[in-house]
């Protein structure tokens, strides 16, 4: 019996009620007046007359404006207490609103306060009528929305911010971009070349590359690569491979070779947990002696193949079987081919942003290597300029479907002046 009664004082010791004292809370509430909900809701009340004369207001708008009600009731408009825009608004979009609608609610103002300053309000009004349904008064509620109003411009400040670091950082990988590209291409006698370079998106540098470069003995390197992934580790290892493809074709300017160099140190820079590597194609462009023209030999680590597009108006792709990714092997295979560039004759090289394309927005199906087979077809014959301007035109049917970047590189051989003419 004494530890029930013990039990007893220790609950009423840590505040549990029993069903008497929540009955009496409950009558406690019932025996609030109404008077004394309205003058001291949570929010703003006021009613007003038609004209807009205010004819009665609660204690918390008074509190928040710093008025005696003696000040508004009788003496003012609802229309007096809102800043210049927002009594042009209440005449012009407001008031006429109510009236047609009878009710208005949610609208953003600014009331002035009896010190100057501003309280930004959400209004709610309502249109009371009498029993022969005529309008008799305007009821208002007012919501204090300064927290909110604060919030919004934390929230605006937030995003031009973002807007800005947006901006900066579209500039800094457009000028990554262009140290990853050469900003001119070497002129090599006797050819025209061409490149383009198709940006999928601003807010990330991509990993195409390419370059046009002179050798020894009348000898001309060329490349066009691309690694995998974006932004800056892409960044990286392009930088590292453009380098190192053109120190190791001054050192050996054999296709095959220049290409296994480049596997060596992309094995040897990214061996860990964290792979790397590139697909690329290298060539060598040598003035042909026996013949007009250019003779081109092409090694390929896993690259699209390139296209060739004939003088006489044929076309077809250039196969380098056997080629390797550059950099996941340790002794990659690496496949050549030769051929001869004749006067009028096209080389374009290209990655695979091309061809994986989507057709259509949305659609599953990608462009593809027959399809790109096809419409260099229809091109040749051909010269270098025309053949980059109508990838370019091409990519920009994509549309958003260009997921990946796309760079373009065109070799032609010129008709001498009187084949031309001819």
């Amino acid at each position: 019996m004494m530890c029930e009664t013990g039990d007893a004082e220790e609950g009423g010791r840590h505040g549990h009620r029993g069903p008497e004292d929540e009955q009496a809370q409950f009558s406690a509430l019932l025996e609030d007046s109404a008077e004394d909900l309205y003058e001291h809701a949570p929010c703003g009340y006021l009613s007003t007359l038609l004209d807009g004369r205010i004819a009665k207001v609660n204690v918390t708008l008074l509190d928040w404006l710093g008025y005696g009600r003696d000040d508004l009731v009788g003496r003012k408009h609802f229309s007096d207490l809102l800043t210049v825009g927002g009594r042009l608004y209440h005449e012009t979009h407001y008031a006429p609103l109510l009236m047609m609608q009878g009710e208005v609610s949610g609208i953003a103002l600014e009331l002035k306060a009896a010190d100057g300053s501003r309280l930004p309000v959400l209004v709610t009004s309502t249109v009371k009528t009498g029993s022969d349904g005529q309008p008799l008064l305007i009821r208002t509620t007012l919501f204090d929305a300064r927290e909110r109003r604060a919030y919004e411009t934390e929230l605006l400040r937030a995003r031009k911010d973002a807007d800005l670091e947006r901006d900066r950082l579209k500039r800094l990988n457009a000028t990554l971009q262009r140290t990853l590209l050469p900003p001119t291409l070497a002129s090599v006698p006797g050819l025209d070349v061409t490149a383009y370079y198709h940006i999928a998106s601003v807010d990330e540098v991509g990993g195409d590359f390419y370059d046009l470069f002179p050798l020894v003995d009348g000898t001309w390197g060329l490349f066009l690569g691309d690694v995998c992934g974006k932004g800056a580790a892409a960044a990286a290892l392009t930088s590292l491979a453009r380098y190192t493809l053109r120190a190791a074709a001054v050192y050996d300017p054999d296709p095959a070779t220049v290409l296994a160099n480049l596997n060596t140190v992309l094995n040897h820079e990214y061996n860990g947990n964290d792979p790397r590597f590139c697909t690329v194609v290298f060539g060598l462009l040598t003035p042909d002696t026996d013949r007009d023209g250019f003779r081109v030999t092409l090694a390929s680590g896993g690259h699209p193949p390139a296209l060739l597009m004939r003088a006489d108006g044929t076309a077809d792709y250039l196969p380098t079987p056997g080629g390797q990714l550059i950099g996941v092997l340790p002794d990659a295979h690496i496949a050549t081919t030769t051929v001869h560039l004749a006067p009028g004759d096209t080389l374009l090289l290209h990655t695979d942003g091309l061809t994986e394309a989507h057709t259509v927005s949305g659609d599953e199906d990608r462009y593809g290597d027959d399809a790109l087979l096809d419409f260099c077809r229809t091109l040749a014959p051909t010269n270098a300029s025309d053949t980059t301007d109508a990838v370019r035109g091409l990519l920009d049917t994509f549309g958003t479907g260009v997921e990946d970047d796309t760079a373009v590189l065109a070799v032609h051989v010129p008709r001498p002046t009187r084949q031309k003419e001819q």
